[in-house]
């Protein structure tokens, strides 16, 4: 390769310099922003250049005559890179010599190595009978989208990509559940979960699942963790320590402790212990091939919702129908699931004054304590967050309960 071939990256080496030399701090915000525009203008184009380089050794088989066993080794000893990163980007360039709209939008800047990933990604995914004609005019519209598009909004975008040539919405809904369906078994067979011992008191564990399972999880922490547990202004007695509530880390592990403590261990089938809005129509829940929308912003295929459907319980609150014992006296130990059901329908949080977590979290507790003579009836139960009730139990702390039922709590002098 002569000198003379080189030149323009040379000349390129010597334009970073002079990027380099910019002082982002005395440029104000607005000359910030075009900077950073500018950049991201020039790393898509410099990405471009580089895919065509990995395209082209693919294509002349440059690893195997250097002795590597495949492009994507060679690019990674070159680059000193990760071999599995060299292989996804082999892959990419690949994908980018057939999506020729998509290789010309990333080389001018008008839409980032992400963007491309998802429109190469979504063209592999199309129906095999789909034309040349029509895979340009489904590359084109998500081409127009990602001006506007995140990479992981386009990402759910391009699922009904289909739409941009196909007028039967039944059809766009069948294609968009089979790949929705598809990241299913995909992310089923990824589902990993491992734990370790650290031999200080603590284990430490790292877990991977599917999408829906994640969300299941962030909606239960953050659902725990943002409701207040005192009023406005309470003392530190009421509502724990502040700076350690402001420790979100801390507070979502906590919420996590509070959750294995509570599983149903014995009949872990039934229930569930968040819920997850689904947005579908009757169709879909009979047989239609149609994906329906979490309230998280994810999608399941028609057979994950019909198999979660098939689990769902519903607990009315039936009043004036057939009776259950509600007051056990000292007969029982544990208030029953008929006595927290009626108990329910009286507290819908947990009854320290100003705390909003749901009743459905709460533990019931005996007023007057057990070991002290207290009864299993209704009038001796009051439903507790899981904070609560440690602190009710706290020597610490006492407590007093106004006549509408609410507990406040105080430091013991």
């Amino acid at each position: 390769m002569t000198t003379a071939t080189l030149a323009p990256v040379a000349e390129l080496d010597l334009c970073l310099d002079r990027v380099a030399a910019i002082d982002p701090d005395r440029l104000g915000a607005d000359g910030q922003a075009e900077l950073l525009q500018a950049l991201c203008r020039a790393e898509a184009r410099v990405a471009s250049a580089k895919f065509r380089v990995l395209a082209a050794a693919d294509r002349s088989r440059a690893g195997a005559r250097s002795g590597a066993a495949s492009t994507g080794q060679w690019a990674a000893r070159l680059a000193n890179a990760d071999q599995a990163t060299a292989h996804r980007e082999i892959g990419l360039s690949q994908g980018l010599e057939r999506r020729t709209a998509t290789r010309s939008a990333l080389a001018i800047g008008q839409i980032s190595v992400e963007h491309a990933r998802v429109i190469v990604g979504a063209d592999q995914k199309l129906p095999d009978g789909l034309g040349a004609v029509q895979r340009d005019l489904v590359e084109s519209a998500l081409i127009d989208q990602a001006r506007t598009l995140s990479p992981a909004a386009l990402r759910k975008a391009a699922r009904r990509a289909l739409a941009a040539v196909e007028k039967d919405t039944a059809v766009v809904d069948a294609h968009e559940n089979e790949l929705v369906r598809d990241e299913e078994e995909v992310a089923r067979a990824k589902t990993r979960l491992s734990l370790h011992d650290n031999n200080d008191g603590t284990v430490t564990g790292h877990f991977t699942v599917p999408t829906l399972h994640g969300h299941l999880l962030r909606k239960i922490f953050e659902t725990m963790t943002a409701p207040r547990r005192s009023r406005l202004g309470a003392t530190v007695a009421q509502s724990g320590d502040r700076e350690a509530r402001a420790d979100w880390d801390r507070a979502r592990g906590e919420a996590f402790c509070e959750v294995i403590e509570h599983l149903p261990i014995d009949r872990l089938h039934p229930k569930t212990a968040a819920t997850l809005v689904v947005t579908l129509d009757h169709d879909t829940l009979r047989d239609a091939l149609k994906v329906a929308h979490l309230d998280t912003g994810e999608s399941l295929s028609a057979g994950e919702v019909r198999r979660l459907a098939c689990s769902s319980r519903l607990l009315p609150a039936v009043l004036g129908g057939a009776s259950l014992p509600l007051d056990l006296g000292r007969s029982a130990r544990l208030f029953n699931e008929a006595q927290r059901v009626a108990l329910g329908i009286a507290f819908k949080t947990c009854a320290a004054d100003g705390c909003e977590r749901p009743f459905a979290w709460c533990e019931l507790h005996h007023l007057t304590e057990w070991s002290r003579g207290g009864s299993t009836d209704l009038t001796d139960a009051v439903p507790l967050c899981h904070f609560h009730h440690q602190r009710i139990h706290d020597h610490h702390y006492g407590h007093v309960r106004s006549p509408d039922g609410a507990i406040s709590f105080h430091r013991r002098t």
